[in-house]
């Protein structure tokens, strides 16, 4: 909500709103001058023109019952969303199971910095306009486009972007022909292009006889790196090649081999907009990721503290690989499951996953929208991954971490809920000169 919440304060409109937890975006709504209560009530609804509420609020709501009641309109976030979109003539939309937010946080750098004043919505804070969203004054728009309820057809993108397909979300789509489907009919949605993964199998097979432009790894694909070189500085180096062609040398501050393919993805769309190819490198000239992608937060007792979004299986075996070869001592791993469904029908995957740090750590699940019918629990999962730990709650945690950890080592929290509260606590409590 929070990007949107940005975007509409530019636009003019005043914004009230309500929440069940404390937060960073809170906070900083607050600095914003926006009046925030802290737990929902009708008394909250004030002289409200229309209320915009987020797909996890369930229906029962009493904002939006007492909503109804007064006859005031109930905007769901992705129809507002799909609203915005269709201010901008140049709109890209970023979908895909990963890397969704550094895809869209490395378009809009490379726009911001090759003169451009896009609008931004980015799941994560972009630490160059110091949010998750602006509004902007040009035709442009870059918005992440979350396939979750499939709220991402919601938007009408003129350029759409699919960074992959992976197994997630069955709760909503039931099957893999289903999540299939709905990226077919999101890149359906595209005005002018479509911009897709040519080496992911299922975004391949989701688009089959749909004209598209790809990048990937292999030289097949309309752009691709090549001549990919490690840095001292944990992050590469690698030519931009397009159609066999160089069209510059970009160098990237972040790690990992995804984060490659989510910079050719980036500068493919933006290229579609009017950015130039000898702009691009300097667009991602000093890129360090977004908010909670890999975060490094600080230093304490001697060890480093990492925030990352991580919540499906396959993003944490992609951030724990790298992690691992980054020359710690050893890499801990603190993760917070989120929601009931995904836990257990990913139960294994995740097992597996968090089978790869040195240690690991997990918290109570965050059910968010869900209760639990399916009867799992995180024990469930430590269970299953040799030498773990299960701990209730962020106090434990860090309390444990704190005792345990050694100088030289990692600590990486993960999860898509609050548990960066718990790298804050971890930081908070221990030795401040260490820091």
């Amino acid at each position: 909500m929070f990007p949107i919440v940005q975007i509409m304060l530019g636009r003019g409109f005043t914004i009230t709103g309500s929440d069940n937890n404390e937060g960073d975006a809170l906070a900083a709504e607050r600095e914003m001058g926006v009046k925030i209560t802290l737990g929902h009530s009708a008394e909250n609804l004030g002289n409200a023109d229309a209320v915009v509420f987020s797909a996890a609020i369930a229906q029962d709501n009493p904002e939006l019952a007492c909503a109804r009641e007064r006859g005031i309109p109930i905007i769901e976030r992705s129809e507002m969303l799909g609203y915005l979109t269709r201010q901008y003539s140049d709109c890209i939309c970023v979908a895909g199971t990963h890397g969704k937010t550094t895809a869209t946080s490395m378009i809009s750098q490379i726009l911001l910095k090759s003169g451009f004043d896009p609008a931004t919505v980015i799941g994560g804070k972009l630490p160059l306009i110091g949010g998750s969203g602006r509004s902007g004054s040009g035709t442009v728009m870059t918005c992440e486009a979350d396939e979750f309820a499939r709220t991402f057809l919601k938007l009408s993108p003129d350029i759409a972007v699919i960074l992959n397909i992976d197994e997630d979300h069955m709760d909503i789509y039931g099957t893999m022909g289903e999540l299939k489907s709905a990226f077919r009919r999101f890149a359906q949605n595209a005005s002018r292009r479509v911009i897709a993964n040519g080496d992911d199998e299922n975004t391949v097979n989701a688009l089959e006889g749909m004209r598209f432009t790809s990048f990937g790894f292999s030289a097949g694909n309309d752009y691709f790196p090549e001549n990919i070189t490690p840095l001292d500085n944990l992050g590469s180096r690698f030519d931009l090649m397009c159609k066999g062609g160089k069209l510059c040398t970009i160098e990237l501050a972040v790690i990992g081999r995804h984060n490659i393919l989510n910079a050719v993805a980036a500068c493919a769309a933006a290229l579609e907009v009017g950015v130039k190819p000898h702009q691009l490198a300097a667009g991602l000239d000093g890129f360090t990721g977004a908010g909670r992608r890999f975060e490094v937060l600080g230093k304490v007792n001697g060890f480093t503290v990492v925030d990352d979004y991580a919540h499906h299986p396959a993003e944490i075996e992609v951030t724990m690989n790298a992690a691992m070869k980054l020359g710690y001592n050893k890499v801990w791993a603190v993760f917070q499951p989120f929601t009931f469904s995904r836990t257990s029908m990913l139960l294994d995957s995740f097992a597996q996953s968090l089978s790869i740090p040195d240690k690991t750590v997990v918290s109570k699940i965050m059910g968010g929208r869900e209760t639990n019918t399916y009867g799992i629990y995180a024990k469930d999962l430590t269970d299953k991954i040799p030498g773990s730990v299960y701990m209730e709650t962020f106090e434990e945690i860090a309390a444990y971490i704190l005792e345990n950890a050694e100088a030289g080592d990692l600590v990486v929290t993960m999860g898509c809920g609050d548990v960066y509260k718990c790298a804050k606590l971890i930081l908070e409590k221990g030795r401040p000169q260490d820091r």
